[in-house]
């Protein structure tokens, strides 16, 4: 019995430290272009409710760098961008603690703002866990994504498929119909022509000057048979 006390006990404090273990999220890379804006996103995870006392440090390493700066903290309501550094005047706090949002904005990017930015929170008595890294990539130009580029390609050739295949089995109704028409056209021809040959016989059957001049030839030839 002591046995089981002591395995639960042991169980509820694995669970107890888990629960205690708080889960950070940012994105794994953000692209911008040269002198626009950029909010890079920081969220946690934390089975506590949100404590008066949450808070934000980011951290900034440029390429290159083997240190990283402090460039920001969020605690106690107050936000404390960096008064120094290569982001002086340029950051502000656009995320809602509330919420668990420790979203930051850098503005006017350059190119040497290249590098990773990384966000920690804790969330008292919720302290544990790790921090989150996102790097930021700073264009002329945002390049499109090769996930971009093949999903245009097979759309191209689908709907060239499609094309193909509707012309196809156009062209073969528009050939049957062709052919259609023709054979309705020659049987109308041939039924015309044997109504005709025998209107023909119908009228000189019916016609009372051929009657008469067919009665007239059959007696010529009765009378020379006689005299024969």
């Amino acid at each position: 019995m002591l046995s089981v006390l002591a395995l639960t006990s042991v169980v509820l404090l694995g669970i107890a430290s888990q629960s205690t273990a708080l889960v950070v999220n940012t994105d794994s890379e953000k692209h911008a272009l040269v002198g626009s804006d950029v909010r890079l996103s920081c969220s946690f995870f934390s089975w506590q409710w949100t404590s008066p006392e949450v808070s934000f440090t980011w951290h900034y390493r440029p390429d290159g760098a083997k240190d990283a700066i402090s460039i920001f903290h969020y605690g106690g309501g107050e936000a404390y961008p960096a008064n120094k550094g290569p982001f002086q005047n340029r950051l502000e706090f656009v995320g809602n603690p509330s919420r668990r949002d420790g979203s930051i904005l850098i503005k006017n990017l350059d190119f040497g703002d290249n590098g990773t930015f990384t966000c920690d929170a804790k969330n008292p008595p919720d302290i544990g866990g790790h921090p989150s890294t996102i790097r930021l990539l700073v264009f002329e130009k945002v390049p499109v994504q090769a996930g971009v580029i093949t999903g245009s390609i097979i759309g191209v050739v689908l709907g060239l498929l499609i094309l193909v295949v509707a012309i196809y089995y156009l062209m073969r109704f528009l050939v049957a119909r062709r052919v259609f028409s023709l054979s309705m056209s020659k049987h109308g021809k041939k039924g015309k022509g044997k109504e005709g040959s025998q209107q023909k016989q119908a009228s000189a059957v019916t016609d009372p000057a051929k009657l008469k001049a067919a009665a007239s030839e059959k007696k010529k030839q009765e009378s020379r048979r006689e005299k024969k």
